[in-house]
């Protein structure tokens, strides 16, 4: 019987795969500066020319960008190819807008599931820190900043997900995500009484997380999701019947004022 011989992988081609790992689960993220090679060889324990020899490798396939004199950054535009001029048609169609809450209950029920399945203690405890985040920001009536408090916590329950797929989807659409978050704030902050019910369901959702509750933690954020497409339905159709009294109104003095002369 013959034996194939079994090759020993390149050190090299270790630290590529180490790296490539850690760019897919987020540990470091778009635009981030490593560490410099004396200290990164270190921690691989690997000598300097291996780990050059991967920075060259991930440098041309276009995951790390060197700076002169600046360090090595993982590349900024990983994630380009969504932030197309499709999308910013998206961000701009107001019907699109509802398709992409629809997106989102598939998509943060299932990162919700899982978080509850995978997420660490230290997972949940950057849950709870973006809670408070939501609630200082809402005090402070600053609506942008709440939003992008709000697109953290989705983040953060990406992440808890452990599933890089789940991880980088949700962080290729950060834009048009955000975008949709800070719309539908807007339109509904102006019924009352909705941010105490939208506070209330996040904290179900991370109180299903914590108690490692994954159906219960999906069915939480589908809840909220389809709490605010209602609401949203809602007022658009108030807004509609009120853009259509004033037409009545204004056609009624119309009809006044044409009589009077």
């Amino acid at each position: 019987m013959a034996f194939q011989k079994i090759k020993q992988p390149r050190i090299a081609d270790v630290i590529v795969e180490q790296l490539e790992q850690m760019i897919l689960e987020g540990s470091i993220k778009p635009g981030q500066k490593l560490l410099p090679e004396r200290e990164l060889a270190a921690q691989f324990e690997v000598s300097r020319p291996s780990l050059r020899e991967a920075i060259q490798k991930l440098e041309a396939r276009g995951l790390l960008v060197r700076r002169q004199g600046g360090g090595t950054f993982v590349a900024e535009k990983l994630r380009d190819s969504v932030n197309e001029p499709l999308f910013e048609l998206l961000a701009k169609n107001p019907e699109a807008q509802f398709d992409l809450l629809e997106f989102r209950l598939a998509l943060e029920g299932i990162a919700a599931y899982y978080a509850a399945v995978r997420g660490t203690d230290a997972d949940i405890e950057q849950l709870s820190h973006c809670c408070d985040a939501i609630n200082t920001a809402h005090q402070s009536d600053d609506l942008k900043l709440e939003a992008q408090a709000v697109m953290a916590f989705y983040e953060r329950m990406a992440e808890a997900s452990h599933n890089v797929v789940i991880l980088q989807l949700v962080m290729a659409m950060k834009p048009l995500l955000l975008g949709n978050i800070e719309k539908n704030l807007t339109v509904l902050y102006g019924k009352e009484g909705v941010a105490p019910t939208l506070a209330e369901h996040r904290a179900q959702v991370l109180e299903a997380i914590l108690q490692r509750q994954p159906e219960q933690a999906r069915q939480a954020t589908l809840s909220h999701l389809a709490f605010i497409e209602d609401t949203l339905l809602q007022l658009g159709q108030e807004s509609n019947r009120q853009q259509r009294a004033l037409r009545r109104m204004q056609q009624q003095v119309d009809s006044e004022e044409k009589d009077n002369r």
